[in-house]
């Protein structure tokens, strides 16, 4: 009997001893598998999110299309021409001595807009007056290049054609009847500001560069 007491506190003694140290616990196993898990997951994530992230990103050709070059060398006086730059259309006018004329006879105290700003004319560092002088790429005021989307409320206005100029031989949006005179200065209608004016440089050669 004393032996079979003695041999069953020997067993009793077996199983109170801890368990050892490289074999995880229930606890620690639950841990183990919380964590991979949650690793895992979160590489998952990680990749599905990269390519949305990614997308946003400007492509090359979105880069690319910050700048467009055109050379202008085979326009002839009075040409009209449209360039696309960064989605918009940019009207490119070779104008006739009577346009040029035109344009520049007419007092500020006529304008709706007598002033551009430096956001609405990014050729000047400062507000000037929306003489045409000011709004031109040569002294000579051979050149208007300006941002083809009435300010009202952003339509393509028509007169590109040479036709449908409006009241002031410029550009006439039929959307609500914004009329621009030669210089692309509002003179009649709803809209509130003259054409916008890209940056842009123009070089001795005719080659125009939109965009900075």
């Amino acid at each position: 009997m004393a032996a079979d007491r003695k041999n069953a506190a020997a067993r009793a003694g077996a199983d109170a001893q801890p368990a050892r140290s490289g074999a995880p616990s229930g606890g620690g196993r639950r841990d183990f598998l919380y964590y991979a898990t949650a690793g895992t997951g979160a590489v998952a994530m990680g990749a599905a999110v990269w390519p949305l992230i990614n997308q946003m990103n400007p492509s090359a050709d979105v880069r690319s299309a910050s700048k467009v070059e055109v050379d202008l060398s085979g326009m002839i006086p009075g040409q009209r021409i449209t360039v696309k730059w960064q989605g918009k259309p940019v009207f490119v006018w070779r104008r006739s001595a009577a346009a040029i004329a035109a344009a520049r006879a007419v007092p500020l105290a006529d304008l709706v807009d007598p002033s551009d700003s430096e956001t609405e004319n990014p050729m000047n560092s400062v507000s000037l007056p929306a003489l045409d002088e000011n709004r031109v790429a040569d002294a000579a005021g051979e050149w208007l290049i300006v941002i083809g989307i009435c300010t009202h409320l952003g339509c393509v206005p028509l007169g590109q054609n040479g036709g449908a100029v409006g009241d002031f031989g410029g550009w006439f949006c039929a959307c609500h009847g914004s009329h621009y005179d030669t210089s692309g200065r509002i003179r009649k209608g709803p809209a509130p500001r003259n054409l916008d004016i890209p940056p842009y440089t123009l070089d001795p050669d005719l080659r125009l560069v939109i965009g900075r």
